[in-house]
């Protein structure tokens, strides 16, 4: 049993690593006070979207309908992010439609190409701010996985939790899948519980994340699940934080999928594509935009978009509101 599996799975074992995990969170604490008291406050609104676990938990679909929800209310919103995964010539570097995962990571290249925003990557969050003020008229910045980039100021944190998976054995790694301990939750302005499960939050807004579009990465063309005419019979890879949650999506649509997980933010190389027997192959649509330019046929991307519940939306109107008096109308 692998590492992550055992700390969702109560493996009696991880006990051993409960010393380590005392270090861990003792480091935690003291790194975030440190940098805390150091917060560079940029000249405008800074939502933070972020998590207290290793792994995906639908962080980037909820950044993705961040950035709706803010155009839709007048504001102009840029992004940075670690840019996990890329390997760009400089810092900060400015992701553009035409960036490769390889220089900017996969999930700040699938942001711009599917939203268009000004976005900026560096481990230095302030620096990356920064430039994206300096280059762009963006007027509200939302920080993609900067729960734990203590040296930005933020003004609204909003924390993802899968709910089926919720926090595991509640442990701070290693002993437990913890970037900070449990409490931590308690101290973020909204907690957003990604899919049912038994995990619950007072308070918590819930999200499902809504399967759409079926595109061909060779020729750009849409489909709707219910307008597949090939075989239902499908390879399907997914290279993110928990991939069972992909392949299970892909059932509910009606196919039967032969899985092929890869881990977070893996790399793809042209022969990882070819599947025996021959038949279509259905990816997550992080992993498409690392094919992006050379995938062969019969390959697709399935798009999924964050619906919150109704009191989601409500909840950050008040916010904003009270960001208005500070900074001022968008």
């Amino acid at each position: 049993m692998s590492l992550e599996r055992s700390w969702y799975a109560g493996a009696w074992w991880l006990k051993l690593f409960r010393p380590l995990s005392a270090l861990f969170r003792f480091l935690a604490a003291r790194q975030r006070l440190a940098r805390t008291a150091q917060q560079w406050h940029a000249p405008v609104p800074v939502i933070v979207v972020g998590n207290i676990t290793l792994g995906g938990s639908g962080k980037t679909p909820v950044t993705l309908a961040l950035i709706e929800m803010l155009r839709a209310r007048g504001y102009k919103p840029g992004v940075v992010s670690r840019g996990y995964g890329g390997k760009p010539p400089k810092y900060p570097f400015a992701v553009t439609v035409d960036t490769s995962p390889a220089q900017g990571g996969d999930e700040p290249c699938l942001i711009v190409q599917r939203t268009g925003v000004p976005l900026v990557i560096d481990p230095d969050r302030p620096a990356a701010v920064r430039a994206l003020l300096e280059e762009s008229d963006c007027n509200i910045v939302i920080s993609d996985d900067g729960l734990q980039h203590y040296a930005l100021g933020r003004d609204l944190e909003l924390a993802v939790v899968d709910a089926r998976r919720g926090l595991g054995n509640g442990r701070c790694v290693p002993e437990g899948p913890l970037r900070e301990p449990p409490e931590r939750l308690a101290q973020v302005d909204r907690v957003i519980l990604n899919g049912v499960g038994a995990f619950s939050f007072a308070g918590a807004s819930h999200m499902q994340l809504v399967p759409g579009k079926l595109v061909e990465l060779t020729t750009e063309r849409e489909l709707g699940s219910d307008q597949w005419t090939g075989s239902h019979r499908v390879h399907a890879l997914a290279g993110i934080g928990h991939p069972a949650r992909f392949f299970d999506t892909l059932r509910t649509l009606g196919f039967d999928p032969i899985e092929h997980p890869l881990r977070d933010h893996a790399s793809i190389e042209p022969e990882q594509l070819r599947f025996e027997p021959e038949l279509p192959l259905i990816m997550t649509e992080k992993d498409a935009v690392k094919c992006r330019g050379w995938s062969p046929a019969h390959c697709w991307a399935l798009r999924v978009d964050a619906r919150f519940d109704a009191g989601f939306e409500p909840w950050l109107d008040l916010q904003l509101n009270r960001l208005q008096q500070r900074y001022g109308s968008p």
